[in-house]
């Protein structure tokens, strides 16, 4: 009897790219098409670009990325968000997002943006968050028309440097069912710890309402256990930092501390951005990056691509790397997808809904690919 290893081998990259994947943790302003940058840039008269040529733009964003510090890989975003002033820029950027991402076999995303950072040209908040959902909707609506099925979540960012966040908390509350699945606070964690927002977050707990926090990134222990423990967040933006708290002895075994040990008992989601924390030194490679012993260890570890553009990247790429490195399969792929999908903010019937009618079957389409193999050969 001939038994199947097609569970047990590594998927290849036509595979990746066709398996149905998951992304909770993508930035609007870090994910544009370089060309969309210069011909923006262009229309508006934004005249900061270190690059009008696109091809020369991309290597530029991913060259001023690879700095290793985070501060630096967050001053690139002073371009795209420069770009990103009028509702028409924002609705082409979200539009093409969705499209991009359908494109690379993502069947759900949250996508998170600040919207206090696109308000140079006159636009309100509201004004924003409009033009992004308006944008989604038709990168969705044209990814149907070329053959893939996508749904997207905005998440509403407030800048942790700033003093705006129950107001953007607010707003997030008002367009919940307008297209708008929770709350988020990104920027530099050094120095402004997620505590200062403290009102936002009781807030949006009064309300009932959904929030992941940046934790764990560039910072460590101290701003994941005050995410969780003062805040409440749901999910941690990165957490790769929890790794602090794991112990690893000579003969592999493992010894998980108070907070690692409450993580993964609570099944608190790991958003992890493997290339991402590559270029801003919250790993040193992808062979030593954490993923491989949280998989191991079973945490609520999610895979995701944090800044397509800055990155160079892709969920398709990212999980290539991954698989090229830990050897993981598609059932691998799978685990980590299911886990992002029960994540998402969206209703427990609707998570459900997608792992069993979407995710799963799949996932089985490519893991019985080998019972239909060529043996003309």
């Amino acid at each position: 009897m001939m038994v199947s290893d097609s569970l047990s081998t590594v998927p290849n990259p036509e595979q990746i790219h066709r398996a149905p994947k998951v992304l909770l943790h993508d930035h609007l302003d870090g994910g544009l098409r370089a060309a969309t940058v210069v011909e923006l840039a262009r229309e508006s008269g934004y005249a900061g670009l270190p690059e009008t040529e696109a091809d020369r733009l991309d290597t530029w964003f991913r060259e001023a990325a690879d700095s290793g510090s985070l501060e630096r890989y967050l001053e690139t975003f002073s371009h795209t968000v420069g770009v990103m002033q009028t509702r028409e820029a924002l609705v082409r950027v979200a539009a093409e997002c969705a499209e991009d991402l359908a494109a690379d076999g993502v069947v759900y995303a949250e996508v998170r943006f600040a919207p206090e950072q696109h308000l140079e040209a006159g636009l309100t908040l509201e004004q924003v968050v409009e033009a992004v959902n308006e944008g989604f909707r038709e990168g969705e609506r044209r990814a149907r028309e070329a053959g893939n099925r996508i749904r997207v979540g905005a998440l509403l960012t407030a800048m942790r440097h700033a003093a705006r966040a129950l107001e953007i908390a607010e707003l997030a509350n008002r367009y919940r069912d307008l297209g708008v699945v929770g709350f988020d606070i990104a920027g530099a964690e050094a120095g402004y710890p997620p505590t200062r927002h403290l009102d936002a977050f009781e807030y949006l707990k009064r309300e009932n309402n959904h929030f992941t926090i940046h934790a764990g990134e560039a910072f460590g222990l101290p701003s994941i256990w005050q995410a969780l423990q003062w805040c409440g967040a749901d999910r941690l933006g990165h957490g790769v930092r929890i790794i602090d708290d794991i112990q690893v002895a000579d003969d592999g075994s493992v010894k998980l501390g108070r907070l690692a040990a409450y993580v993964r008992d609570k099944r608190i989601p790991l958003e992890l951005c493997p290339s991402s924390n590559l270029q801003t030194g919250a790993a040193p490679s992808y062979a030593e990056h954490p993923i491989g012993l949280l998989r191991r260890l079973h945490f609520r570890a999610t895979v995701n691509t944090d800044n397509r553009l800055m990155s160079g990247t892709t969920m398709s790429n990212e999980f290539a790397q991954l698989a090229r490195t830990f050897s993981y399969t598609l059932d691998d792929m799978q685990w980590f997808t299911v886990n992002a999908m029960k994540s998402a903010f969206i209703p427990f019937d609707e998570r459900l809904a997608m792992i069993n009618e979407v995710i799963k079957p799949g996932y089985a389409a490519l893991k019985s690919e080998w019972l239909f193999r060529d043996t003309t050969h």
